[in-house]
């Protein structure tokens, strides 16, 4: 999954070097970051014209923590490709007036790159995309969300303790991933085949969110 991930990633950069991408986090994209980079290791690709966008951040977390989505991307990707400082955006979870002011601003700088070319995304096992959690209602675009015991639960692993997993996270919309002219869906494992199950039933449902996806003209799905 990981490899084939990787591969139309670097398809797709081939076609256009300047292209805008749009990143995940979480365990699932590692081996795909880590694919992406060996190629660019083995002079097989060059990133320094790719600008990227990711979907999330916790509330609260600087990007120096070594928990926040920042230090995760340039872990696993940022300082181990050529791509450009400039050209990295994660969404600042310590940033004043999150909702009033820098949502606003991080889907402007959405539009004003171009779009979103390649939307890779994961899928939570409640049917999340991003942050973006079964509700009633969401908003459409880049936004504050609370989080549900279920994925505060599911990233507790990563914590020294439960009670210091945020409980806020900022998110990119649904309508802002819709956006994206093509988009490639992550499920890692058997945990996340009954959300896949539930994406693909034919149902559009916000108590699954993934399900929205069926309304975009290009999506792939890899799972393992």
């Amino acid at each position: 999954m990981s490899q084939a991930a990787a591969d139309i990633v670097l398809a797709e950069l081939a076609k256009k070097p300047k292209m805008v991408l749009g990143l995940p986090t979480g365990t699932t994209p590692i081996g795909m970051y880590d694919a992406l980079a060996k190629a660019h290791k083995e002079d097989k690709v060059d990133f320094s014209g790719v600008t990227t966008f990711n979907l999330d951040e916790y509330v609260g977390l600087a990007p120096d923590h070594e928990q926040s989505y920042w230090y995760f991307m340039n872990k696993y990707l940022y300082s181990r490709t050529n791509l450009k400082r400039e050209n990295v955006h994660v969404p600042n979870g310590a940033a004043q007036d999150l909702d009033a002011r820098f949502a606003r601003e991080y889907d402007e700088m959405i539009k004003n790159s171009g779009g979103i070319d390649l939307f890779v995304v994961g899928i939570g096992q409640n049917g999340h995309i991003a942050f973006n959690e079964p509700a009633a209602e969401m908003p459409a675009f880049t936004h504050v969300v609370e989080l549900t015991q279920n994925t505060i639960n599911a990233n507790a692993r990563l914590f020294d303790d439960i009670s210091q997993v945020p409980r806020k996270a900022l998110t990119q919309g649904m309508a802002t991933i819709m956006h994206a002219k093509k988009i490639l869906l992550l499920a890692g494992g058997p945990a996340k085949r009954d959300a896949i199950k539930r994406m693909t039933s034919g149902v559009l449902t916000l108590d699954c969110p993934a399900s929205l996806l069926n309304l975009h003209p290009d999506v792939t799905i890899l799972d393992c």
